[in-house]
């Protein structure tokens, strides 16, 4: 049985039947709105529910397009646009939320420790469609869960996402809204679950017009790295967020969402409600997962709700372990890489309020009470890979037998992985940064990229620096597009087993144990080697040693139990107590009954 899925907003245009359509705005800094409906004469829209909002209804019904006129010289989309089909500065279009039908209305996600999440950009697999299409391969390979950057429209087509100014129209460039729709219905079909990249701390350089009509969204006494804080003490502000979170949750079915860089989220009580929040109004006995990206390692939002956050330090650590770089924030590893990641396996953040040797400051909260499944651990993902000055993912920086045994600890450790695309069959394409802004506009971010990484030893130089691609040229965004050809290779194909090989395991061995498990030690065993073992949830204690030293270590203990995955040297004793360079072991010990 077919099934139709709509989320009453409390802004925007609202379908009320065929022929007839309600439009709601906040414009507390403009004197009067009309509605300006392509085909319709001009509605002036009336004062209601309260200061700044404005409403009426219009004889009209879906795929009319329209904007707000909020001063006589500026015709606005609208801030809750569901569709722009002709990008940021054209005008929006009524949907109708009954045009799509579920088949798989029914599914009720996945219980968070199943997760295997898979990041993915949309544009560089063509748009919803191409993501659809290949979501079989992506099931096959053992992941339970795709993650989408972000979806809000975005100046032209080529964005990564976080530039978004209407975040509740999925990208034009992507497909429509039901194609959309239709992506999420067939991964629950096939048992996926999917998340969503949100961006709540900002609005984009291109297309944002809130500060002429609604001034009062943002503060001017606090800013952020993108500019004037929004004012999340205004009920206007927080509903219009809790509405967009609700709107993809409810009305697109996604199973989660991932709040993007929450540190620039002044009102921390607003990130605190919002879980019991979004929980309240989703139906009873569905899985929705909340993730956080947050630079402050703050362990008290896990505490308020949020399922997990995206482990930076876990990243950070293993990096500095497999390339040795050390600019940037690698700065804060480089002297004990080693123990960092040990108190990642242990603790969760491997920074609970140390001073960052690069910023000088307190850094992060303690973390040891929690789970492990509440951290993501991941090697490479958008972030890591693109804002690199070239893009380089690891199989062009690190050595590949120690990659591989990092993809030993990154697949069975009970922290939740996370695979950026590409990365299961080794791919050499860079993912690079990529806009379409105006030209004007480009040339600023261009240069400021450029300016960015004049820091870095490698691009002190203006010769190295012109280097650098242009983030608004088309060929940028081509050369991110990772080719499908690629996987048919040797060498790709065997990046691929091993992936599958590692998460067949994690679904059989470690996922049913997944639940209750705890740290119980975590050391570094050399320069380059940890050792750290689990609890798991039934009893069993899982033991993974990794070394991604070019030298050989002593392990504290002979390993002991099953051997889940190994990867040694050709001849290697797997009893004994010396793990050889570029190795990680494996092992389950079984619980023993009284």
């Amino acid at each position: 049985m077919n099934t139709h899925f709509h989320y009453e907003r409390r802004a925007g245009a609202t379908l009320l039947d065929a022929g007839h359509t309600r439009f709601r705005l906040w414009a507390p800094s403009s004197a009067g709105v009309v509605l300006e409906a392509e085909g319709y004469p001009p509605l002036p829209m009336a004062r209601t529910g309260g200061e700044g909002w404005f409403e009426g209804v219009l004889a009209c019904g879906a795929g009319t397009r329209y904007r707000y006129r909020v001063t006589p010289d500026l015709a606005v989309p609208d801030p809750v646009s569901c569709y722009q089909p002709d990008d940021v500065h054209g005008p929006s279009a009524v949907v109708d939320p009954a045009s799509y039908d579920w088949r798989h209305g029914a599914w009720r996600g996945r219980p968070w420790h199943e997760t295997v999440i898979y990041e993915v950009h949309v544009g560089v697999m063509g748009g919803y469609a191409g993501v659809a299409r290949d979501l079989p391969r992506i099931r096959a390979l053992g992941v339970t869960a795709i993650e989408l950057m972000p979806l809000s429209e975005i100046p032209g087509g080529r964005n990564w996402g976080y530039d978004g100014v209407l975040p509740y129209a999925p990208e034009s460039a992507h497909g429509s809204p039901d194609a959309l729709k239709a992506l999420i219905d067939q991964a629950h079909g096939l048992g996926l679950m999917v998340f969503l990249d949100v961006v709540y701390n900002h609005f984009g350089p291109d297309g944002n017009y809130l500060p002429v009509y609604a001034a009062p969204f943002f503060r001017n006494d606090l800013h952020t790295p993108w500019g004037a804080a929004i004012d999340f003490r205004i009920t206007a502000v927080q509903d219009y967020f809790l509405d967009n979170a609700l709107y993809w949750l409810m009305e697109f079915r996604f199973d989660g969402l991932r709040l993007d860089a929450v540190q620039a989220i002044t009102e921390q009580s607003w990130l605190e409600q919002l879980p019991a929040r979004i929980r309240a109004r989703t139906e009873r006995g569905r899985h929705v997962h909340l993730i956080l990206e947050n630079e402050n390692n703050d362990a008290g939002l896990l505490r308020a709700g949020y399922r997990a956050q995206w482990n930076d330090d876990a990243h950070n650590a293993l990096h500095v372990l497999l390339t040795h770089e050390h600019e940037g924030y690698y700065g804060n590893f480089v002297s004990n890489p080693a123990g960092a990641l040990a108190r990642v396996l242990g603790e969760g953040f491997a920074f609970q309020g140390d001073i960052s040797p690069v910023t000088h400051k307190p850094r992060g909260s303690p973390s040891i009470d929690l789970p492990p499944e509440r951290f993501i651990i991941f090697l490479q993902n958008h972030d890591q890979i693109g804002n690199r000055a070239l893009g380089e993912r690891l199989v062009a920086l690190a050595p590949p037998q120690a990659l591989r045994a990092a993809y030993g600890l990154l697949l069975l450790c009970p922290q939740i992985p996370l695979l950026f695309m590409g990365e299961d069959w080794g791919s050499r394409q860079p993912f690079l940064f990529f806009t379409s802004h105006a030209p004007e506009l480009g040339r600023i971010v261009r240069e400021g990229r450029r300016k960015e990484f004049a820091g870095f030893s490698h691009f002190a130089s203006e010769e190295a620096q012109h280097t650098i691609p242009d983030p608004n040229a088309p060929e940028t965004f081509a050369a991110s597009c990772p080719p499908a050809a690629e996987r048919d290779m040797p060498e790709h194909r065997a990046w691929n087993v091993l992936i599958h090989e590692l998460l067949t395991i994690r679904h059989d061995e470690i996922v049913p144990r997944l639940s209750g498990a705890r740290a119980i030690g975590a050391d570094a065993v050399g320069a380059g080697a940890v050792c750290a073992r689990w609890r798991m949830g039934d009893g069993a204690v899982l033991t993974i040693a990794l070394n991604l030293a070019d030298s050989p270590v002593v392990l504290p203990h002979a390993p002991q139990g099953r051997c889940l995955h190994a990867q040694f040297p050709p001849r290697a004793d797997l009893s004994s107590t010396t793990l050889p360079p570029h190795a990680v072991l494996a092992c389950l010990t079984e619980a023993q009954n009284d």
